[in-house]
């Protein structure tokens, strides 16, 4: 019994030194151990730290598609301005040319002065708005040394960056409370222009369901036109007649062709119904779109919150929650206490200056 646990012991030490020498003689040097780990911790100081998570590797990922859109939108915001324009210019020709003169001729007395006047109001609302949003700057952080208390330091102006500032990467500087950057004004919406973008918005919906409501008939009578227009037009102008068609008197000696009459419309009524149609499809289409994003930012609005803090607190309002937190939001500020002090800006085309919050801002 005694010789064959000893046998045992044995064999295992015999094991154990023949896999130890192997180990040896395979293990790399030294130096070469050490390099490699010193290059691994250098991949890992590179990319990893103790906030890092998947938005963070997201982030890194995308920054060459966040760069590349940033360059398009930058250099084509004047396309997308200029877009702007055509597009509503085009409305407003069709609606003084076409719809006008049926307005006047069919509707009543009262009926005309509504039209005349909303349509007016309208009209100067969206382009007083437009024009301020796309240059009114929405304000810069002060680049001078002062007093003014500060909550971080921006990473690409290296500036100090007041509260609810962040940097746009398309204006290349940081902007105060920003929203974001609205390619069909080529400006960023912060501070000075946020009331002007959300009134453009609202009354831009506005003006949409207004030609889209009123203009229903309309399109209905131009669509069911065009599509007459389009039968007529397929069918054959003319049947060659032979045999016994002269004999009969069925067309004149020596003609062979049958003529049909004159198509009952003139290219002056095609081109005005589909004007029409393309009218109430445009106004139907940015009307429902953008009615999508003004409700959105109205929501926003009433919680005194921007696109940017709306991510910013519910990541953070997540967080929280996990430790059993509650996170309070930014108090919604108010331009006075008086009611014609925020009713008269909403329905005249007047300058309303924000209220400064005790920055030192620049661009006003």
């Amino acid at each position: 019994m005694w010789c064959c646990t000893s046998s045992l012991v044995y064999l295992r030490r015999s094991i154990r030194l023949r896999l130890c020498s192997r180990r040896g003689r395979s293990r790399l040097p030294l130096w070469i151990r050490e390099t490699w780990a010193y290059m691994r911790l250098l991949l890992q100081s590179l990319y990893f730290n103790s906030l890092t998570d998947s938005d963070v590797v997201f982030d890194c990922v995308f920054e060459p598609v966040f760069l590349t859109v940033d360059y398009i939108t930058r250099w084509f915001g004047t396309v997308f301005v200029c877009l702007v324009v055509i597009l509503t210019s085009s409305v407003v020709v069709i609606a003084y040319a076409i719809l006008l003169p049926l307005v006047l001729n069919t509707y009543s007395p009262p009926w005309i002065v509504w039209h005349l006047c909303y349509g007016h109001w309208n009209l100067i609302m969206i382009a007083f708005h437009y024009y301020k949003a796309a240059k009114t700057s929405p304000g810069y952080p002060p680049t001078e040394k002062n007093d003014r208390p500060f909550v971080a330091v921006c990473k690409k102006c290296i500036i100090p960056k007041p509260a609810r500032t962040h940097h746009c990467g398309i204006c290349n500087r940081c902007i105060l409370k920003m929203d974001h950057h609205c390619p069909w004004l080529n400006n960023c919406i912060g501070h000075f222009n946020h009331r002007y973008f959300f009134s453009f918005c609202l009354f831009m919906t506005l003006g949409c369901v207004y030609c889209s409501i009123s203009g229903r008939n309309l399109f209905l009578d131009a669509y069911h036109a065009l599509e007459r227009f389009k039968h007529t037009d397929l069918e054959k102008p003319g049947i060659p007649v032979t045999g016994m068609g002269p004999l009969i008197g069925l067309l004149p000696s020596g003609q062979t062709i049958y003529q049909t009459s004159a198509p009952p419309y003139t290219f002056r009524d095609k081109m005005i119904h589909k004007s029409i149609v393309y009218m109430w499809v445009l106004t139907s289409t940015v009307g429902v779109a953008l009615g999508a994003l003004t409700v959105w930012h109205a929501v926003l609005i009433s919680r005194g919150e921007t696109c940017i803090e709306r991510h910013i607190n519910k990541k953070e309002t997540n967080r929280l929650a996990k430790l059993g937190k509650v996170r309070n939001g930014y108090m919604q500020l108010t331009s006075g206490s008086k009611l014609y002090s925020w009713i008269t800006p909403i329905l005249l085309p007047i300058f309303v200056a924000p209220v400064m919050l005790g920055w030192g801002c620049e661009g006003l």
